[in-house]
């Protein structure tokens, strides 16, 4: 489903993007209402700025639409997981953590207290 949502979306982009671009500024009419030709265009003399501007909304309104399904989909996502979480499972699929943790215990470092928390001033303050 978010897939499709991601598709459409990135249609309804370009589309936008293309409807934008196509409609005339405002100087444009100041050119047209002093006899400079292109009032008679393709969707009448003034039924272009009507047609445009509703569906440039329409088409803004899927957009947010759209906007708005992606972003509960990416807050709705099950896995919770951190990224350190994803690269000490990637080490470990790896088989390059479970080594160094066997050298480590092997040399009988504590990795729970590391030494500058031992050596700390906080842990030093009487209390």
């Amino acid at each position: 489903m978010e897939t499709l949502v991601w598709a459409v979306h990135v249609i309804l982009a370009v589309v936008l993007i293309g409807l934008v671009l196509v409609q005339q500024g405002k100087g444009a009419d100041m050119g047209a209402a002093f006899g400079s030709g292109s009032a008679g265009s393709l969707f009448g003399s003034g039924g272009s700025a009507t047609f445009l501007s509703r569906t440039t909304g329409f088409v803004a309104a899927m957009f947010f639409i759209t906007s708005m399904s992606l972003t509960y989909f990416s807050a709705n996502q099950s896995d919770s997981g951190s990224v350190m979480g994803f690269v000490n499972e990637v080490g470990e699929a790896d088989g390059s953590t479970a080594v160094k943790s066997e050298e480590n215990r092997a040399s009988g470092i504590d990795q729970t207290k590391s030494e500058a928390e031992d050596n700390s001033k906080v842990n030093q303050i009487p209390e």
